[in-house]
């Protein structure tokens, strides 16, 4: 059915919204609430997504339909929006070509790509400086991801033993993020002295040395067949050419649950992925656990 949309005013820009009623996930949580969500949840998400160029996941239909990978501004994005061409790195796909990445830098931005089906925002571990250029990684990221039977409580234990292993390099300061689907991200931020492929090298030594430490708890390999009731340590999102779900992101599975910032205190058994609404209550009543960005 035609739908053609509403066109409202977002921070001082021109944003239209199409099919707000349209039902993304099968428990009944809509375009228009997708929308609201991250609305609501600016003022948290802006920070991460700063000046790292965004590739978009798009259901235009909901989760239960087809999905896209998309890099590059479409055909028709509004002439406010912020892009930039940039090199792909290499070891991608797309290799020596050019890729023309939007920037989402602001609520009418974020706004946009929602309208557009972007359930799922997902960047880099480096930023583009004022002048352009690609600056060195400002984070390193650890994915935990668990192998049936394990779960969530086997990445809560482990993701104590990866932080305690971050502080004896001096990486004190690691924020834990529960994925919003099967596992959880470790960050950790850093001081930009480090290249791409050094702080890819280092994930890579430390997952690999706590594998050998733990090997019932740990694997470091990512065959498939060595990761059953163990959690799999990726370092390889470290990689310039790699990306992470953006914290706050919602994500595009079965149920509408968030890539969500958690407390230490929270890690541990029980540990859950948490609703939009979950993560929208938090904020209003503890504020950004990622306040730096």
């Amino acid at each position: 059915m035609k739908d053609d949309g509403q066109w409202v005013e977002v921070g001082g820009r021109r944003v239209r919204l199409t099919h707000l009623d349209r039902v993304l996930y099968p428990e009944g949580f809509t375009k228009g609430e997708m929308v609201h969500y991250y609305s609501q949840v600016a003022d948290a998400i802006l920070p991460q997504l700063r000046d790292r160029p965004v590739t978009r996941i798009r259901f235009p239909e909901g989760v239960q339909g087809e999905r896209f990978f998309e890099k590059n501004v479409p055909r028709g994005a509004p002439d406010w929006l912020r892009h930039q061409v940039l090199h792909a790195s290499p070891g991608t796909d797309d290799e020596g070509t050019q890729v023309d990445f939007p920037f989402l830098d602001d609520l009418a931005g974020l706004v946009w790509a929602a309208n557009a089906g972007a359930i799922e925002l997902h960047t880099p571990q480096w930023r583009v400086g004022p002048r352009g250029g690609v600056r060195t990684p400002d984070r390193l990221v650890i994915d935990l991801d668990p192998g049936a039977p394990a779960g969530l409580d086997e990445c809560a234990a482990v993701a104590h033993v990866v932080a305690d292993r971050l502080a004896e390099d001096g990486l004190e300061l690691t924020y834990p993020v529960t994925s919003g689907s099967k596992g959880m991200q470790l960050y950790a931020p850093l001081d930009g002295r480090r290249t791409a492929v050094q702080v890819r090298q280092y994930a890579r030594d430390v997952a690999h040395e706590l594998a050998q430490a733990h090997p019932r708890q740990v694997v470091a390999n990512m065959k498939r067949d060595l990761r059953p009731g163990k959690v799999l340590l990726d370092w390889s999102q470290n990689h310039p050419a790699k990306t992470t779900v953006t914290p706050y992101s919602l994500r595009g599975r079965e149920l509408p649950r968030v890539a969500a910032p958690r407390t230490w205190d929270e890690i541990g058994p029980g540990l859950t992925q948490l609703s939009p609404d979950e993560v929208l209550h938090r904020l209003e009543a503890d504020g950004d656990l990622l306040a730096e960005g």
